[in-house]
Protein backbone atom coordinates (compact mmCIF):
# COMPACT_ATOMS: atom_id res chain seq x y z
CA UNK A 1 0.00 0.00 0.00
CA UNK A 2 1.25 3.66 -0.85
CA UNK A 3 2.30 5.43 2.18
CA UNK A 4 1.10 9.21 1.93
CA UNK A 5 1.98 12.28 3.58
CA UNK A 6 0.09 15.29 3.76
CA UNK A 7 1.21 18.49 5.31
CA UNK A 8 -2.07 20.55 6.52
CA UNK A 9 -5.42 19.81 8.28
CA UNK A 10 -7.52 22.56 7.17
CA UNK A 11 -10.35 21.29 4.75
CA UNK A 12 -7.71 21.40 1.59
CA UNK A 13 -5.67 18.79 3.52
CA UNK A 14 -8.45 16.52 5.50
CA UNK A 15 -10.37 16.47 1.44
CA UNK A 16 -7.25 15.48 0.40
CA UNK A 17 -6.67 12.84 2.98
CA UNK A 18 -10.21 11.56 1.90
CA UNK A 19 -9.98 11.60 -1.94
CA UNK A 20 -6.72 9.56 -1.76
CA UNK A 21 -8.03 6.95 1.02
CA UNK A 22 -11.07 6.42 -1.47
CA UNK A 23 -8.40 5.53 -3.56
CA UNK A 24 -6.56 2.70 -0.94
CA UNK A 25 -3.67 4.83 -0.57
CA UNK A 26 -1.72 4.46 3.09
CA UNK A 27 -2.60 8.66 4.69
CA UNK A 28 -0.75 10.42 7.78
CA UNK A 29 -1.82 14.08 8.61
CA UNK A 30 0.30 16.30 9.76
CA UNK A 31 -0.74 19.58 11.66
CA UNK A 32 0.91 21.77 14.49
CA UNK A 33 -2.38 22.28 15.17
CA UNK A 34 -3.84 19.95 18.08
CA UNK A 35 -6.94 19.89 16.09
CA UNK A 36 -8.34 20.13 12.06
CA UNK A 37 -9.13 23.62 10.70
CA UNK A 38 -7.88 25.50 13.85
CA UNK A 39 -6.48 28.61 11.26
CA UNK A 40 -8.19 29.87 7.74
CA UNK A 41 -10.36 27.07 7.68
CA UNK A 42 -11.83 27.97 11.47
CA UNK A 43 -14.36 30.76 10.91
CA UNK A 44 -14.47 31.87 7.20
CA UNK A 45 -17.44 33.21 5.39
CA UNK A 46 -18.95 29.58 4.88
CA UNK A 47 -20.58 30.02 1.52
CA UNK A 48 -20.15 27.02 -0.91
CA UNK A 49 -20.22 29.93 -3.89
CA UNK A 50 -19.73 28.71 -7.25
CA UNK A 51 -21.59 32.26 -7.69
CA UNK A 52 -18.53 33.78 -6.45
CA UNK A 53 -15.85 32.40 -8.71
CA UNK A 54 -14.96 35.56 -10.46
CA UNK A 55 -11.07 36.02 -10.31
CA UNK A 56 -10.18 39.17 -9.00
CA UNK A 57 -7.50 40.21 -12.06
CA UNK A 58 -8.97 43.31 -13.20
CA UNK A 59 -7.71 46.50 -13.65
CA UNK A 60 -10.72 47.69 -11.61
CA UNK A 61 -9.48 46.14 -8.55
CA UNK A 62 -5.82 47.71 -8.79
CA UNK A 63 -7.53 50.41 -9.03
CA UNK A 64 -9.55 50.52 -5.74
CA UNK A 65 -6.32 49.16 -4.25
CA UNK A 66 -4.40 52.44 -4.68
CA UNK A 67 -7.65 54.60 -3.80
CA UNK A 68 -8.42 52.31 -0.67
CA UNK A 69 -4.65 52.37 0.33
CA UNK A 70 -5.13 55.41 3.16
CA UNK A 71 -8.59 54.31 4.52
CA UNK A 72 -7.90 51.74 7.39
CA UNK A 73 -11.37 50.73 7.13
CA UNK A 74 -11.49 49.98 3.69
CA UNK A 75 -13.07 46.49 1.76
CA UNK A 76 -9.53 46.01 0.28
CA UNK A 77 -6.67 47.30 2.20
CA UNK A 78 -2.58 47.43 1.03
CA UNK A 79 -0.39 47.92 3.46
CA UNK A 80 2.25 50.17 1.53
CA UNK A 81 5.27 48.99 3.82
CA UNK A 82 7.77 47.62 0.70
CA UNK A 83 7.78 43.78 0.43
CA UNK A 84 9.71 41.95 -2.14
CA UNK A 85 7.10 38.85 -1.99
CA UNK A 86 4.08 41.73 -1.88
CA UNK A 87 5.39 43.56 -4.86
CA UNK A 88 6.27 40.53 -6.76
CA UNK A 89 3.54 38.68 -6.34
CA UNK A 90 1.24 41.88 -7.54
CA UNK A 91 3.03 42.01 -10.05
CA UNK A 92 2.38 38.82 -11.35
CA UNK A 93 -0.76 39.31 -10.50
CA UNK A 94 -1.23 42.22 -12.85
CA UNK A 95 0.54 39.96 -15.10
CA UNK A 96 -2.46 37.54 -15.19
CA UNK A 97 -5.07 40.29 -16.06
CA UNK A 98 -5.13 38.67 -19.19
CA UNK A 99 -6.40 35.40 -18.37
CA UNK A 100 -9.32 37.17 -15.91
CA UNK A 101 -11.95 35.65 -18.27
CA UNK A 102 -10.89 31.84 -19.21
CA UNK A 103 -9.78 32.07 -15.19
CA UNK A 104 -13.17 32.92 -14.30
CA UNK A 105 -15.44 29.88 -16.08
CA UNK A 106 -12.44 27.25 -15.29
CA UNK A 107 -13.08 28.33 -11.28
CA UNK A 108 -16.78 27.99 -11.77
CA UNK A 109 -16.89 25.11 -13.05
CA UNK A 110 -14.74 23.46 -10.53
CA UNK A 111 -16.62 24.99 -7.85
CA UNK A 112 -20.01 23.55 -9.93
CA UNK A 113 -18.17 20.26 -9.49
CA UNK A 114 -17.16 20.53 -5.74
CA UNK A 115 -20.35 20.95 -4.62
CA UNK A 116 -21.39 17.61 -5.03
CA UNK A 117 -18.82 15.77 -3.86
CA UNK A 118 -18.99 18.19 -0.20
CA UNK A 119 -22.15 16.89 0.17
CA UNK A 120 -21.29 13.14 -0.84
CA UNK A 121 -18.57 13.09 1.94
CA UNK A 122 -20.83 14.63 4.67
CA UNK A 123 -23.97 12.16 3.74
CA UNK A 124 -21.59 9.00 3.34
CA UNK A 125 -19.59 9.62 6.89
CA UNK A 126 -22.99 10.81 8.47
CA UNK A 127 -22.39 14.29 10.19
CA UNK A 128 -23.68 18.09 10.47
CA UNK A 129 -22.42 20.73 9.52
CA UNK A 130 -24.75 23.43 9.45
CA UNK A 131 -25.63 22.71 5.79
CA UNK A 132 -28.49 25.47 4.33
CA UNK A 133 -29.42 24.62 0.84
CA UNK A 134 -31.38 27.86 0.30
CA UNK A 135 -29.21 29.56 -2.07
CA UNK A 136 -27.21 32.60 -2.49
CA UNK A 137 -28.06 36.12 -3.43
CA UNK A 138 -25.71 38.83 -4.84
CA UNK A 139 -27.22 42.46 -3.48
CA UNK A 140 -26.68 45.83 -5.17
CA UNK A 141 -27.14 49.36 -3.58
CA UNK A 142 -24.91 50.66 -6.87
CA UNK A 143 -26.27 50.33 -10.64
CA UNK A 144 -22.63 50.20 -11.61
CA UNK A 145 -22.13 46.89 -9.41
CA UNK A 146 -24.76 45.48 -10.71
CA UNK A 147 -23.91 46.30 -14.06
CA UNK A 148 -20.18 44.68 -13.29
CA UNK A 149 -22.48 41.84 -11.64
CA UNK A 150 -24.49 41.67 -15.36
CA UNK A 151 -21.40 41.41 -17.55
CA UNK A 152 -19.81 38.57 -14.70
CA UNK A 153 -22.98 36.72 -15.09
CA UNK A 154 -22.20 35.75 -18.62
CA UNK A 155 -19.08 34.09 -17.83
CA UNK A 156 -20.66 32.50 -14.87
CA UNK A 157 -22.96 31.28 -17.68
CA UNK A 158 -20.52 30.01 -19.77
CA UNK A 159 -19.10 27.78 -17.17
CA UNK A 160 -22.74 25.95 -16.80
CA UNK A 161 -23.87 28.04 -13.82
CA UNK A 162 -27.62 29.32 -13.12
CA UNK A 163 -27.83 32.41 -11.70
CA UNK A 164 -30.75 34.97 -12.33
CA UNK A 165 -31.38 38.92 -12.27
CA UNK A 166 -33.86 40.14 -9.48
CA UNK A 167 -35.18 43.35 -9.06
CA UNK A 168 -35.41 44.91 -5.47
CA UNK A 169 -39.22 43.49 -4.48
CA UNK A 170 -38.28 40.05 -5.23
CA UNK A 171 -34.81 40.70 -3.83
CA UNK A 172 -36.95 41.51 -0.56
CA UNK A 173 -39.06 38.48 -1.26
CA UNK A 174 -36.11 36.08 -1.22
CA UNK A 175 -35.01 37.38 2.02
CA UNK A 176 -37.77 39.32 3.85
CA UNK A 177 -35.30 39.89 7.08
CA UNK A 178 -33.36 42.07 4.68
CA UNK A 179 -33.94 45.90 5.30
CA UNK A 180 -32.45 49.10 2.82
CA UNK A 181 -32.95 50.26 -0.66
CA UNK A 182 -31.65 48.12 -3.24
CA UNK A 183 -30.77 48.55 -6.87
CA UNK A 184 -31.31 44.78 -7.61
CA UNK A 185 -29.41 41.49 -6.91
CA UNK A 186 -28.78 37.94 -8.82
CA UNK A 187 -29.53 34.66 -7.02
CA UNK A 188 -28.09 31.56 -7.27
CA UNK A 189 -30.32 28.67 -6.03
CA UNK A 190 -27.78 26.05 -6.57
CA UNK A 191 -25.14 27.35 -4.09
CA UNK A 192 -25.09 26.24 -0.27
CA UNK A 193 -23.57 27.33 3.15
CA UNK A 194 -22.12 25.49 5.64
CA UNK A 195 -19.55 25.41 9.12
CA UNK A 196 -16.40 24.74 7.28
CA UNK A 197 -14.51 23.76 11.24
CA UNK A 198 -17.96 21.70 11.57
CA UNK A 199 -17.28 19.54 8.44
CA UNK A 200 -13.14 19.53 8.32
CA UNK A 201 -13.66 18.26 11.91
CA UNK A 202 -16.41 15.84 10.67
CA UNK A 203 -14.47 14.87 7.42
CA UNK A 204 -11.25 14.17 9.91
CA UNK A 205 -12.60 11.87 12.46
CA UNK A 206 -14.00 9.85 9.12
CA UNK A 207 -11.26 9.26 7.53
CA UNK A 208 -9.70 8.45 11.01
CA UNK A 209 -11.81 5.64 11.12
CA UNK A 210 -11.39 4.20 8.16
CA UNK A 211 -7.45 4.06 9.48
CA UNK A 212 -5.50 7.17 8.29
CA UNK A 213 -3.07 8.64 10.63
CA UNK A 214 -3.69 11.62 12.44
CA UNK A 215 -0.73 13.49 13.55
CA UNK A 216 -1.95 16.81 15.53
CA UNK A 217 0.56 18.87 17.35
CA UNK A 218 3.26 18.17 15.07
CA UNK A 219 6.28 20.03 14.17
CA UNK A 220 7.54 19.12 11.27
CA UNK A 221 11.11 19.74 11.37
CA UNK A 222 12.53 18.28 7.56
CA UNK A 223 11.42 17.16 4.51
CA UNK A 224 13.75 15.23 2.19
CA UNK A 225 12.54 13.97 -1.26
CA UNK A 226 14.33 12.34 -3.60
CA UNK A 227 13.45 10.20 -6.61
CA UNK A 228 12.41 6.97 -4.37
CA UNK A 229 11.47 8.28 -1.01
CA UNK A 230 10.03 11.40 0.98
CA UNK A 231 11.38 11.60 4.26
CA UNK A 232 9.90 13.51 7.11
CA UNK A 233 11.37 13.93 10.46
CA UNK A 234 8.53 15.77 12.82
CA UNK A 235 8.74 16.18 16.92
CA UNK A 236 5.74 16.32 19.15
CA UNK A 237 6.05 16.93 23.22
CA UNK A 238 9.91 17.22 22.72
CA UNK A 239 10.19 13.96 21.01
CA UNK A 240 11.50 13.78 17.56
CA UNK A 241 11.11 10.71 14.76
CA UNK A 242 11.90 10.05 11.07
CA UNK A 243 9.35 8.23 9.03
CA UNK A 244 9.47 7.54 5.36
CA UNK A 245 6.89 7.66 3.07
CA UNK A 246 6.34 7.05 -0.82
CA UNK A 247 4.75 10.53 -1.87
CA UNK A 248 3.94 14.07 0.26
CA UNK A 249 1.32 16.55 -0.52
CA UNK A 250 1.47 19.81 0.64
CA UNK A 251 -1.76 21.57 1.66
CA UNK A 252 -0.33 24.02 4.05
CA UNK A 253 -2.30 27.21 3.13
CA UNK A 254 0.52 30.18 3.69
CA UNK A 255 2.94 27.97 4.84
CA UNK A 256 3.09 26.23 1.57
CA UNK A 257 5.69 28.81 0.04
CA UNK A 258 8.30 28.06 2.62
CA UNK A 259 7.69 24.23 2.23
CA UNK A 260 7.97 24.17 -1.33
CA UNK A 261 11.01 26.33 -1.20
CA UNK A 262 12.75 24.07 0.77
CA UNK A 263 11.70 21.37 -1.55
CA UNK A 264 12.99 23.46 -4.66
CA UNK A 265 10.17 24.34 -5.79
CA UNK A 266 8.25 27.68 -6.68
CA UNK A 267 4.71 28.18 -4.89
CA UNK A 268 4.04 32.07 -4.50
CA UNK A 269 0.99 32.30 -2.29
CA UNK A 270 0.61 35.41 -0.51
CA UNK A 271 -1.38 35.76 2.80
CA UNK A 272 -4.42 37.82 2.41
CA UNK A 273 -5.92 37.88 5.74
CA UNK A 274 -9.61 38.08 5.69
CA UNK A 275 -11.90 38.80 9.21
CA UNK A 276 -15.18 37.56 10.30
CA UNK A 277 -17.75 37.91 12.75
CA UNK A 278 -19.76 35.37 14.35
CA UNK A 279 -23.13 37.22 15.98
CA UNK A 280 -24.17 35.23 18.55
CA UNK A 281 -28.40 35.07 18.31
CA UNK A 282 -28.65 34.95 21.98
CA UNK A 283 -32.97 36.01 21.84
CA UNK A 284 -35.48 35.09 19.98
CA UNK A 285 -35.46 39.34 18.38
CA UNK A 286 -32.29 38.44 16.86
CA UNK A 287 -33.31 35.03 15.63
CA UNK A 288 -35.91 36.32 13.70
CA UNK A 289 -34.27 39.60 12.60
CA UNK A 290 -31.51 37.05 11.52
CA UNK A 291 -31.62 35.94 7.50
CA UNK A 292 -31.46 32.28 6.35
CA UNK A 293 -30.36 32.78 3.12
CA UNK A 294 -26.37 33.71 2.75
CA UNK A 295 -25.72 37.17 1.52
CA UNK A 296 -22.94 38.71 -0.90
CA UNK A 297 -22.86 41.90 -0.60
CA UNK A 298 -19.64 42.72 -3.69
CA UNK A 299 -19.17 46.86 -3.06
CA UNK A 300 -19.00 45.84 0.49
CA UNK A 301 -16.99 42.39 -0.23
CA UNK A 302 -18.74 41.24 2.93
CA UNK A 303 -20.93 37.43 2.98
CA UNK A 304 -22.87 36.35 5.60
CA UNK A 305 -23.89 32.91 6.46
CA UNK A 306 -27.09 31.13 9.00
CA UNK A 307 -25.03 28.43 10.90
CA UNK A 308 -28.28 27.32 12.28
CA UNK A 309 -30.80 28.90 14.76
CA UNK A 310 -28.18 30.71 17.26
CA UNK A 311 -25.15 32.18 14.31
CA UNK A 312 -24.91 34.33 12.41
CA UNK A 313 -21.65 34.75 10.29
CA UNK A 314 -20.60 38.00 8.71
CA UNK A 315 -17.24 37.97 6.71
CA UNK A 316 -14.95 39.45 4.34
CA UNK A 317 -12.57 42.48 3.78
CA UNK A 318 -8.88 41.54 2.08
CA UNK A 319 -5.71 42.81 3.59
CA UNK A 320 -2.36 43.06 1.90
CA UNK A 321 -0.18 43.41 5.36
CA UNK A 322 2.19 39.95 4.85
CA UNK A 323 1.52 36.95 7.98
CA UNK A 324 -0.02 39.57 10.81
CA UNK A 325 -2.62 37.84 12.40
CA UNK A 326 -3.84 40.80 14.54
CA UNK A 327 -7.33 41.26 14.48
CA UNK A 328 -8.01 44.99 14.06
CA UNK A 329 -11.11 46.73 15.54
CA UNK A 330 -11.14 49.21 12.43
CA UNK A 331 -11.24 46.14 10.28
CA UNK A 332 -14.04 44.23 12.47
CA UNK A 333 -16.51 47.54 12.75
CA UNK A 334 -17.48 47.75 9.38
CA UNK A 335 -18.99 43.87 9.91
CA UNK A 336 -20.75 45.02 12.55
CA UNK A 337 -22.10 48.80 11.08
CA UNK A 338 -22.68 46.28 7.96
CA UNK A 339 -25.13 44.22 10.35
CA UNK A 340 -26.54 47.04 12.06
CA UNK A 341 -27.47 48.84 8.75
CA UNK A 342 -29.03 46.12 7.14
CA UNK A 343 -30.50 43.58 9.90
CA UNK A 344 -31.35 46.19 12.73
CA UNK A 345 -32.97 43.75 14.61
CA UNK A 346 -29.73 42.10 15.19
CA UNK A 347 -28.51 42.59 18.73
CA UNK A 348 -24.71 42.77 18.18
CA UNK A 349 -23.56 42.58 21.66
CA UNK A 350 -22.09 39.27 21.04
CA UNK A 351 -20.10 39.26 18.06
CA UNK A 352 -16.94 37.17 18.20
CA UNK A 353 -14.27 38.03 15.83
CA UNK A 354 -11.48 36.24 13.76
CA UNK A 355 -8.72 36.48 11.61
CA UNK A 356 -7.33 34.14 9.46
CA UNK A 357 -4.58 34.69 5.78
CA UNK A 358 -6.13 33.30 3.05
CA UNK A 359 -3.20 31.22 0.70
CA UNK A 360 -3.34 33.08 -2.56
CA UNK A 361 -2.07 33.04 -5.84
CA UNK A 362 -1.20 35.84 -8.15
CA UNK A 363 -3.33 34.46 -10.97
CA UNK A 364 -6.06 33.16 -8.78
CA UNK A 365 -6.08 29.57 -9.64
CA UNK A 366 -5.27 27.04 -7.16
CA UNK A 367 -1.85 25.16 -7.44
CA UNK A 368 -3.27 21.49 -8.06
CA UNK A 369 -0.24 19.72 -9.25
CA UNK A 370 3.56 17.62 -9.21
CA UNK A 371 6.54 19.40 -7.57
CA UNK A 372 9.93 19.17 -9.84
CA UNK A 373 10.49 15.99 -7.57
CA UNK A 374 8.47 12.96 -8.81
CA UNK A 375 7.05 12.43 -5.15
CA UNK A 376 6.18 16.03 -4.56
CA UNK A 377 2.47 17.30 -4.81
CA UNK A 378 0.64 20.34 -4.14
CA UNK A 379 -3.00 21.27 -3.22
CA UNK A 380 -2.46 24.91 -2.03
CA UNK A 381 -3.68 28.38 -3.23
CA UNK A 382 -7.18 28.29 -3.31
CA UNK A 383 -7.28 32.13 -2.05
CA UNK A 384 -10.88 32.78 -1.05
CA UNK A 385 -12.59 30.13 -2.40
CA UNK A 386 -11.00 26.88 -0.75
CA UNK A 387 -14.30 25.73 0.93
CA UNK A 388 -15.67 25.92 -2.37
CA UNK A 389 -13.13 24.09 -4.33
CA UNK A 390 -11.80 21.99 -1.72
CA UNK A 391 -13.35 18.79 -2.81
CA UNK A 392 -13.01 18.92 -6.30
CA UNK A 393 -9.24 19.77 -6.07
CA UNK A 394 -8.50 16.93 -3.61
CA UNK A 395 -10.01 14.40 -6.66
CA UNK A 396 -8.27 16.14 -9.16
CA UNK A 397 -4.94 15.98 -6.83
CA UNK A 398 -5.68 12.12 -6.21
CA UNK A 399 -6.26 11.46 -10.11
CA UNK A 400 -2.97 12.98 -10.74
CA UNK A 401 -1.25 10.87 -8.20
CA UNK A 402 -2.57 7.68 -9.17
CA UNK A 403 -1.34 8.96 -13.14
CA UNK A 404 2.17 9.80 -12.39
CA UNK A 405 3.40 8.20 -8.78
CA UNK A 406 6.02 5.42 -9.63
CA UNK A 407 4.78 3.13 -7.15
CA UNK A 408 1.00 4.40 -7.32
CA UNK A 409 0.02 2.44 -10.36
Amino acid sequence: MTRIAIIGAGITGVTTASALMDRGHDVTLFDRNRYAAMQTSFANGGQLSASNAETWNRWATVFKGMKWMMTRGAPLLVNPKPSWHKYSWMAEFIAAIPQYRENTVATTRMAIAARGLLKEKAARFGFDFNCEDRGILHIYTDKAEFDHATKVNRLLGEAGLERRAVGPEELRQIEPALRGQFYGGYYTESDFTGDIHRYTMGLAQAVQSQGATLCFGADVQSIHADAQDVWIRWARNGESQTERFDAIVVCAGVDSRRIAAGLGDRVNVYPVKGYSITVRLDDEDSQRAAPWISLLDDEAKIVTSRLGKDRFRIAGTAEFNGYNLDIRDDRIRPLVKWCERFFPGISTEHAIPWAGLRPMMPNMMPKVEQGTRPRVFYNTGHGHLGWTLSAVTAEMLAERIEQTLPCAA
